[in-house]
């Protein structure tokens, strides 16, 4: 019993219980064109099949049943007899499974990619101050690869593409039924998708601390101690922050599973699924969370004013120098000796007087005080991808555009491997 158990993937491959479904229609009708099936016994394969897609959420799960592959042809055998034994002909469950499961991620990634973009259009708008990608790189189908050496009973591959909407079929049915590039790519785009989502967290964390007051999340977002009544938890990010963790685990995971595989179908590659599911399901309440922390986020624009200090303006004062015709790297050294010289004194770098910058260097003149307005520092950096208003405006327009073409793209199907 306990071999059964460990043996078992029915506890999470169940997932795949419409895109299990869904290949074996499109199978039997593969089989009905090879002259393996009649029109009479697809027809009644079909109509079982659609029955058991009718009842999900009321089929019951025997213990015998290994994974959703075995329950579905069990159940299929109970609705229409004994010509349910005739689906699985020239079929193998290693060229089920990853069929399923590309089926199935192709889907879930679609959703996700839609939860992304929200994200993307609510950071774009609070942005602008208004009030509020394809993630599997190659969609070939293994199905009717067989165990290891293909179909060799004639069904028409190109038929099952184009029953499951594929974009091509895989060339090598050994290759088919072992690689998961496709499952690495999707955990590696999570893991770098929760890279940046932990960083954006953490930056949130600290500016809503009482140090900075530069953001405060919503009470929907945040939490109250248990211990100190004053104290507003940013759970929402710290949960962002510390599931990262969850999924580089789950996509280290893979690919150690993967690295000592030889060639064709190992049991080992059963761990793919609970890594993808897991991932899936974490990603979407990551992405929907994100979005509403972005869009009901306070900014203290107040606050962040007042923690301006001109310490920050010494690049700009070098710049002010390099702009009367001195070089680089001897403006850099001038600025630093007028930082040094603030220091000493005890003043702020903007409270030195002109005769005193002048010791510095005699380029210094009158104009030197706006280089004091913080503003004015900001709107310097014009180039393309700065921090001018108008660089801004041109980086949300970006964005937007890459918005609107992800709207309108079709999925891409890539060539096969």
């Amino acid at each position: 019993p306990i071999m059964e158990k460990f043996n078992s993937s029915i506890t999470y491959d169940r997932h795949l219980w419409e895109a299990d479904v869904q290949g074996s229609k499109a199978y039997s009708r593969g089989l009905e064109k090879a002259g393996l099936l009649t029109k009479a016994e697809m027809d009644q394969i079909l109509h079982g099949l659609d029955k058991l897609r009718r009842a999900q959420g009321t089929f019951k799960l025997n213990p015998n049943d290994e994974d959703i592959h075995t329950a579905n042809e069990r159940r299929l055998k109970e609705l229409i007899g004994e010509t349910a034994g005739k689906l699985h002909t020239g079929r193998s469950r290693n060229d089920q499974v990853v069929t399923d499961l590309r089926l199935w991620m192709r889907q879930n990634c679609s959703m996700l990619s839609a939860l992304l973009c929200e994200l993307i259009r609510t950071m774009v708008d609070r942005a602008e101050g208004l009030p509020v990608g394809a993630l599997v790189t190659q969609n070939p189908t293994p199905l009717c690869s067989g165990a290891i050496a293909g179909n060799p009973l004639g069904v028409d591959r190109e038929l099952l593409r184009a029953e499951l909407d594929f974009g091509a079929i895989t060339l090598n049915s050994m290759d088919a039924t072992s690689e998961r590039d496709f499952v690495a790519e999707f955990l590696f785009w999570a893991s770098l998708c929760m890279t940046h989502l932990s960083r954006m967290a953490e930056d949130l964390i600290l500016y809503g601390t009482k140090e900075f007051s530069f953001v405060q999340l919503s009470d929907a977002y945040s939490t109250g101690s248990s211990l100190m009544p004053q104290k507003k938890n940013p759970d929402s990010l710290e949960l962002i922050r510390s599931k990262a963790g969850r999924v580089f685990g789950r996509c280290a995971g893979l690919l150690m599973t993967l690295k000592g595989l030889p060639s064709t179908y190992n049991k080992d590659l059963q761990e793919d699924k609970e890594a993808v599911f897991e991932v899936s399901d974490t990603m979407s309440a990551v992405l929907q969370v994100a979005t509403g922390v972005i869009s009901t986020l306070q900014i203290h624009r107040e606050n962040m004013g007042r923690a301006l200090s001109p310490d920050m303006l010494a690049t700009d004062l070098a710049y002010y120098l390099v702009r009367k015709g001195m070089p680089f790297r001897q403006a850099h050294e001038a600025s630093g000796k007028a930082v040094f010289m603030a220091e000493t004194k005890g003043v702020a770098l903007n409270q030195l007087s002109l005769q005193e910058l002048q010791t510095i260097s005699p380029l210094f003149s009158g104009d030197v005080s706006h280089v004091w307005d913080y503003g004015h520092s900001v709107e310097q950096y014009e180039a393309l991808g700065g921090t001018a208003r108008s660089s801004v405006d041109w980086q949300i327009g970006q964005l937007r555009a890459l918005l609107r073409a992800q709207q309108t793209e079709s999925p891409p199907h890539a060539s096969p491997k």
